[in-house]
């Protein structure tokens, strides 16, 4: 049997399989599907510094070979997860990974802080699609000085691996990711979800109540793969790869094309144990290819 085991900083997977933060709740959800314990991590969904009710419904809605979503990081705030969830999800054996997110530099920094005490917290993942209200609603993660001013600062106050979600929402993806490398990412994970929207013919009217929404599964799975590529050849840090995920072969893709780690996102909803099934696929594969790890194809795409 393969070596599954990568590394993302300091942050040991004992293989390279997790599940994307808003798809798979805090784990404790899953717990009647697959043992938590066989994956690499789990990134729980995303938390705030203060209690957020979300968006409007409706908030969700199936299209061609995907999903848009706009729950609007529905939580109950940092001080709940710590006193009710972190209890709780610390038993698991695996890497239990906050995703952090914000409106604010000084949002991001109190939540960082916070969970930078937690003992059995190991990583963050800092979530810079979010809107700047004090930049009229621009996302951090869409132009460069934004970027670097929200890591900069979440990497002043937090002290563990510190991995950075990138947004596809722009020209150059690969220039975020060289920002935030810069001020001190240990890792980036991409990519965060397209915008879309979809409309109800006969209503006239749009489906979601916030027109727009994030765009995710297997439609987006090309443009995340060119992404993934890009960046890996840009920077020196790990890249975690994600975007339409539904079997062991689109995760050895992302890896070939340069992911350390993958996470699954919206397949989860389609068979919630898949993320245990793609663990099994990719030993079958390094087998039947002669490989003794998995670090060994990591970028391994030949052209």
């Amino acid at each position: 049997m393969a070596n599954l085991k990568v590394s993302i900083g300091n942050l040991s997977l004992k293989n390279p399989v997790m599940t994307a933060s808003g798809t798979f709740g805090y784990g404790t959800e899953f717990l009647d599907f697959m043992d938590l314990s066989c994956i690499g991590g789990v990134f729980m969904k995303g938390t705030t510094a203060t209690h957020r009710e979300g968006n409007f419904y409706p908030r969700m809605a199936e299209t061609p070979s995907g999903m848009l979503n706009a729950v609007g990081l529905q939580n109950k705030g940092v001080d709940y997860f710590i006193s009710h969830i972190y209890p709780e999800v610390r038993k698991y054996d695996t890497n239990m990974i906050v995703n952090v997110s914000g409106s604010t530099i000084e949002e991001y920094i109190n939540c960082s802080e916070k969970i930078n005490e937690l003992e059995d917290i190991p990583a963050i993942e800092l979530n810079i699609s979010c809107p700047n209200v004090k930049q009229g609603g621009m996302a951090f993660g869409t132009n460069c000085q934004s970027a670097s001013q929200v890591v900069k600062a979440v990497r002043n106050v937090y002290r563990k691996t510190l991995i950075v979600k990138l947004s596809p929402n722009v020209t150059d993806i690969t220039e975020i990711a060289r920002t935030v490398e810069a001020e001190g990412a240990d890792a980036v994970s991409l990519i965060n979800t397209l915008v879309g929207m979809a409309i109800d013919a006969e209503k006239r009217r749009p489906v979601l109540s916030t027109v727009t929404g994030g765009l995710s599964g297997p439609c987006v799975k090309p443009i995340a793969l060119r992404m993934v590529y890009q960046t890996h050849k840009s920077v020196r840090i790990p890249v975690i790869g994600m975007g339409g995920i539904s079997n062991v072969t689109d995760a050895i893709e992302f890896i070939l094309a340069g992911s350390t780690a993958i996470q699954i996102g919206t397949y989860n909803f389609i068979d919630p144990a898949i993320s245990v099934k793609v663990v099994d696929g990719i030993n079958e594969y390094l087998d039947r290819h002669g490989f003794n790890s998995v670090e060994e194809i990591i970028g391994g795409l030949e052209k």
